[in-house]
């Protein structure tokens, strides 16, 4: 851009011209400007973001809620239950949204999903039900 702000004959561009060859929006330029006037070209190249937050759930915290998920008799049905046994057993206070998005992203849970088998389930009738079954059923 400050190559290109000077023609050849000396006259500065618009920056609607300097914006259309550089193939940017013109209000870019005007804010480009103003960023180079207060801090030179120090100021156009550093992006001034400062980093990303800290996780609010610690790594110990974070194995006992994979933990609990991953158990498939542990009972919990819902975020609301997930929210509430984090709050008792890890003595822990954030948002249900928090939450949520935390468990979609490093679990991949998913709102409102039927669950394989109900948590109730007793494996022993299962295995009665498969041995005393039909075996060659029509179709």
């Amino acid at each position: 851009m400050l190559i290109k702000i000077k023609r050849a004959d000396g006259i500065p561009l618009s920056k609607r011209d300097l914006a259309k060859q550089l193939g940017v929006d013109p209000n870019s330029i005007t804010s480009l400007k103003k960023i180079y006037e207060q801090k030179e070209i120090s100021g156009i190249i550093s992006d001034g973001r400062i980093g990303f937050k800290p996780s609010v759930i610690s790594a110990e915290n974070h194995k006992k809620i994979e933990k609990k998920l991953k158990d498939p008799k542990n009972g919990i049905r819902g975020y609301v239950e997930l929210l509430d046994w984090v709050k008792t057993e890890l003595s822990m206070d954030m948002k249900y949204i928090t939450l949520v998005k935390y468990s979609e992203r490093h679990f991949g849970s998913k709102i409102k999903v039927a669950r394989k088998s109900h948590f109730k389930k007793n494996e022993q009738a299962v295995e009665t039900f498969k041995k005393t079954s039909v075996k060659n059923v029509r179709k």
